[in-house]
């Protein structure tokens, strides 16, 4: 019996879902998730706040906190590769008194976390797809088509349902669009990378990348530097998170108490010097900042970095094909990215139905005979997607509010069984074949308080004066959900919701590694 099978039988749970997934598929997944272009969208933000010097090091600091986050994922991962991953972490290391609150807490964060993440990617994919129709057309200043509110939200929902159709599918159907991700992604990260400071005609100088510091209080109404330095940061912790994927895929992937670690930390570290790469070519690209947010470019100042792509490529070859080009590679990279963080929200929302957590369990709990993939969860999940994205027709910042609740769910998430592993007593950990030892606790408390203060930076206001078009609504959506369910957990969910339900019984025993003993082999 494959090890993480056997290790899932020691949890509790038999296997329902088919094992057949290889280190490089699921690799491919997590690799997708984060995807290299993700923060494409709050690049001209990020850049406006605090000018590139804070925004190219800031990613440098970011990655830094980072790494602490994902070791000790990786680590618990090690020791529970369930599909339930982090509500089923809270509960086994926060105990049988505080086990049910931790796991019922970390669930919800997370189930928000991942399908607000959905709406996060289809918005993304619309903007490059709206670059580039109006490229192709024409520019806005030559009578290029720019989508209208209502045609970017058909394009949005589109987006959406194709990923449904295709999560329908068994996983390897996935799993193979995912390979070619992560080489789409690889490949064409690397041509952008490297052509498009070739392609420029007039780049910046190193000086302005790495050392110009500059904000822009009247455009941002921001005049605080170490405000404007935190605001322009977001890019990067938005960018840096969704490596909990190949958690999500353990109970599907051969050996997952050794892939699954190796999967959270290899997509961390390629994206993570991929990202950089790519922001540091779009910053050497730039022609003139100023005329990059003006409303009559060509590109209505509506994506920044399409208009450096397009001024480049058109400078050199006085045509746009290249830019419609790289902007297409763009756009794959979130059609992937989407693609796979539906499955990973399908995968959250049947582990948790799975354990009676979710209203209407039985019916998203449910397995497809035959390619054994939650299909009703995977279609629950594309429908709050597509719910999510209904006020794009009336609000500006729809996407400002969507990813601050998706990154302060997801994120957040991840801190409930990362404090529980830091307050836990040692003894009582179950090691698997990726072990801290004693580096466990300092890692865990440096991922802790990086968590704390990620998610919320999230919750700060991007633009003064407050005004209705341009307040962050992300507090006041978060505070009303959570209220619910903290709510619904005192009035009734604390009588019956006990965390991971068991539905084998088998007795739970440790790892015998040659290599790493666990504390009682000790």
């Amino acid at each position: 019996m494959d090890s993480g099978e056997k290790r899932l039988n020691e949890l509790g749970y038999k296997q329902e879902l088919r094992r057949e997934m290889t280190l490089l598929k699921t690799l491919a997944i997590t690799f997708s998730c984060i995807s290299v272009f993700s923060g494409t969208p709050l690049y001209g933000q990020s850049l406006r706040y605090a000018g590139p010097a804070t925004l190219i090091w800031g990613w440098i600091a970011v990655t830094f906190f980072t790494w602490f986050v994902a070791i000790a994922m990786a680590e618990i991962c090690s020791s529970f590769p369930t599909t339930g991953s982090l509500y089923f972490w809270a509960s086994h290391l926060a105990g049988p008194r505080w086990g049910p609150f931790a796991s019922w807490c970390c669930a919800w964060l997370e189930t928000i976390g991942v399908i607000s993440a959905i709406g996060a990617q289809a918005y993304s994919a619309s903007q490059a797809l709206q670059m580039i129709i109006l490229i192709a057309t024409g520019t806005n200043k030559g009578g290029g088509y720019f989508a209208t509110k209502e045609v970017f939200l058909c394009m949005y929902v589109g987006l959406i349902i194709i990923w449904a159709i295709l999560n329908t599918f068994a996983l390897q159907v996935i799993a193979f669009l995912n390979i070619i991700s992560i080489w789409w992604q690889v490949l064409g990260g690397l041509l952008v990378i490297i052509m498009l400071p070739l392609v420029a005609q007039t780049t910046q100088s190193a000086s302005y990348v790495f050392t110009h510091f500059e904000t822009s209080p009247e455009l941002t109404g921001i005049s605080s530097i170490p405000y404007a330095v935190i605001l322009s940061v977001l890019l990067s912790i938005y960018s840096l998170y969704g490596f909990d994927a190949a958690a999500h895929l353990t109970e599907e992937t051969k050996g997952a108490d050794r892939t699954g670690p190796i999967a959270i930390l290899s997509s961390f570290g390629i994206i993570s010097v991929l990202g950089w790469a790519y922001y540091i070519a779009l910053t050497f690209s730039i022609r003139d900042v100023d005329y990059l947010y003006n409303v009559d470019n060509e590109t209505a100042g509506a994506l920044v970095p399409a208009q450096i792509i397009y001024e480049a490529f058109y400078g050199r070859f006085h045509n746009s094909n290249g830019a419609v080009a790289f902007l297409c590679i763009i756009w794959g990279s979130y059609f992937f990215c989407g693609l796979s963080v539906i499955t990973t929200a399908a995968r959250v929302v049947y582990a948790l139905s799975r354990d009676n957590g979710i209203p209407f369990s039985p019916i998203w709990r449910k397995v497809h005979p035959r390619s054994k993939v939650p299909t009703n969860a995977v279609w629950l999940c594309a429908a709050i997607g597509i719910l999510l994205g209904l006020p794009i027709l009336k609000l500006d910042l729809v996407f400002t509010a969507i990813i601050s609740v998706s990154t302060i769910g997801w994120v957040g998430g991840y801190a409930v069984p990362i404090f529980a592993r830091l307050v836990m007593v040692e003894e009582k950990f179950k090691a698997g074949p990726f072990y801290l030892g004693r580096a466990s606790r300092p890692v865990c408390f440096v991922a802790f308080v990086w968590i704390c203060y990620a998610c919320s930076t999230f919750l700060l206001p991007t633009f003064y004066p407050l005004r209705w078009k341009t307040f962050n609504y992300a507090p006041i959506a978060l505070s009303v959900v959570l209220t619910l369910i903290m709510i619904w957990w005192v009035l009734d969910a604390r009588k019956w919701f006990e965390g991971p339900v068991r539905n084998i019984d088998l007795p739970e025993r440790n790892y015998e590694n040659p290599l790493i003993q666990t504390n009682d082999q000790k």
